[in-house]
């Protein structure tokens, strides 16, 4: 399985060794496209995609996501980052330079449900997310021999109320660094503001959205009970408000009185396992700029 797994991963990179991608945002004003344009076509860079979004043309936030090519992109990257950083202090922006060639690395949390841990692993292996899942951390140890089977490391660390902290603690030393995002695939437990802060906009959620939203205790039930006509999933990354985070991705299926609680738990899986994936494919693929409370996607 792992040498298939290596193959389709590799086919995914083929042709784009010297790919790279730029994210900027800054205030809006005159000039950015034509400067940010003239600067890569001075660098011998051929632009692939671009995309651009203004908030408010007068006084509004401006955002921009351009794909390109460039001949030796690993020895001429450095130089392209420092060059490119003067341009930026013109414009007063926030950017970064990534690499295609360079995987991302994920580590996925998980607790006992496992469908969107399986859609994730499912979609790794077909070759359609195209990052490096370094490990898997979970408080139980129901998904260690199905994890494992992928040659992925398994982390188990129990959680209580006692042991909480000390969890958490063991879990930022074995995540470290290293992990470009951590994704949230059912773990059910609340992150500490000291995780959160560590991985500002690195971290990725998933819950139901119902309309009308219900909190607390078996929401599937209670959306039963109301007679709810749509149910949904929304993905967004965590911050310190309990999921009030940058919003992602969402999704929406309606439903009728014929549907009971387990036909609706049943759907509401199925929203979330794709909402989840989509929302983390167009991270790996620096699709989204996060602005205050709210996102930019370009997907």
């Amino acid at each position: 399985m792992e040498a298939h797994i290596k193959a389709n991963q590799h086919a995914a990179k083929d042709g784009q060794h010297n790919r790279a991608r730029m994210l900027i945002s800054c205030p809006d004003g005159p000039g950015i496209v034509a400067a940010v344009s003239r600067f890569l076509h001075e660098h011998g860079a051929n632009i692939v995609q671009s995309d651009q979004y203004t908030m408010n043309p007068e006084g509004g936030m401006f955002f921009m996501r351009i794909e390109f090519d460039l001949p030796e992109l690993d020895a001429n990257l450095r130089q392209l980052q420092v060059d490119f950083a003067q341009v930026a202090a013109n414009f007063n922006m926030e950017w970064k330079i990534t690499t295609v060639s360079r995987k991302k690395k994920l580590a996925i949390f998980v607790s006992k449900e496992d469908h969107c841990l399986v859609e994730l692993l499912w979609q790794w292996q077909a070759g359609d997310l195209d990052a490096e899942i370094a490990m898997v951390v979970s408080n139980h140890n129901d998904m260690r021999e199905y994890v494992e089977s992928f040659g992925i490391p398994y982390h188990h660390f129990p959680v209580t109320a006692d042991t909480k902290k000390e969890a958490e603690q063991r879990q930022l030393e074995i995540v470290g660094d290293d992990i470009d995002v951590i994704i949230l695939a059912r773990y059910m437990q609340i992150i500490s503001p000291t995780f959160i802060e560590h991985y500002r906009n690195r971290i990725i959620n998933i819950h139901h959205s119902f309309l009308p939203a219900f909190v607390g205790g078996k929401p599937y039930q209670q959306a039963y009970e109301r007679g709810v006509k749509i149910i949904g999933a929304t993905a967004h990354y965590v911050t310190e408000e309990l999921d009030g985070g940058p919003i992602i991705e969402q999704d929406v299926q309606r439903v009728s009185h014929r549907d009971d609680v387990t036909e609706l738990k049943r759907i509401g899986r199925t929203i979330e396992r794709v909402v989840l994936a989509r929302a983390v494919k167009w991270h790996i693929e620096d699709r989204i700029l996060v602005h205050q409370n709210k996102t930019v996607v370009f997907n």
